[in-house]
């Protein structure tokens, strides 16, 4: 299998600090690149990290707070700079065109590749590849957000006790895995599914109907965590979760890996979050992201 990987290259909120940088995160699968939330510092963030703008097919924008979406200037005119040899697809809140036009345009430069624009307007499937389905549902912030979900199609697992029983092997497997069956023997008699995996991000947002819907089944959920659950009327004030919400959130959805991330510059020690998101009864994978950390995706159960 290709790489699978979460290249986190930042984790502060609204206000970045010495430690950490604003938001940044980039989903490597199969070749391809999706670059989450972009803000400040971002370009910089993946020379650090190794990830290049050769890297990207995909950014990929929940909503236009700007410890979201201030990098994309400069991520794009690197893009061009370096003249990526792919076209590269934008997906951003269609309520929000105005400051995507003031970013991309944010100075002069030269463009030298192809950038499509692909607003999101609505929940729904936004690209289908021949390696994931991209899709995105609705958040509940101050300002219009939408998470992002990416699954891969399921497979087939062959079993090699049943084919040798079947007297099934060598070019024939392939055949039967073409045409569904082979000589009275069917694919199901000597397969079995192999689901896709699943990935989730989900940043500013109170609990809600669309942060259920993305986060359900996912191997790896990356989620944000502002607060702590002390703080959980700020929380719900201002539009985010604490700790506790986002375990809450994981463990309901069946999630095997959760990534805390996006943490308000309040909490210089932010260890206990993962005893809160525990506490509310996650019992998966857990981490606490920090910058430059690599998170692949589980092996398959």
């Amino acid at each position: 299998m290709s790489v699978r990987e979460l290249v986190v290259l930042g984790t502060a909120s609204q206000v970045p600090t010495r430690h950490r940088n604003h938001n940044g995160y980039v989903l490597l699968w199969d070749g391809e690149g999706l670059l989450f939330d972009p803000g400040e510092g971002t370009q910089r963030q993946m020379l650090r990290a190794g990830v290049a703008a050769h890297d990207l097919n995909r950014l990929c924008v929940t909503h236009f707070h700007g410890d979201h979406c201030l990098g994309l200037a400069g991520v794009i005119q690197r893009v061009n700079l370096d003249g990526v040899p792919h076209p590269v697809t934008a997906h951003y809140p269609a309520s929000g065109q105005r400051f995507f036009d003031r970013l991309r345009y944010a100075t002069a430069y030269r463009e030298t590749v192809p950038l499509r624009e692909e607003p999101v307007a609505a929940d729904g499937v936004l690209a289908r590849t021949a390696s994931y389905t991209l899709s995105a549902a609705r958040l509940s912030h101050p300002v219009e957000s939408f998470g992002y979900r990416l699954v891969e199609p399921d497979g087939r697992r062959m079993l090699p006790g049943r084919l040798a029983a079947h007297g099934i092997s060598g070019p024939d497997v392939g055949r039967l895995q073409r045409e569904g069956t082979l000589r009275g023997v069917h694919l199901d008699d000597v397969s079995e599914l192999r689901r896709g995996q699943r990935f989730a991000f989900i940043m500013d947002t109170r609990l809600c109907d669309g942060a259920f819907a993305l986060a359900e089944g996912c191997d790896l959920l990356v989620v944000e965590s502002t607060f702590a659950d002390g703080d959980e009327a700020l929380a719900t004030e201002h539009g985010h979760l604490t700790a506790g919400q986002a375990g809450r959130l994981a463990a309901e959805s069946g999630v095997r890996h959760l990534v805390l991330t996006h943490f308000s510059q309040r909490y210089p020690d932010v260890s206990a979050f993962a005893d809160q998101a525990r506490a509310a009864g996650f019992t998966g994978e857990l981490t606490v992201a920090r910058d430059l950390l690599r998170v692949p995706l589980p092996r398959r159960r």
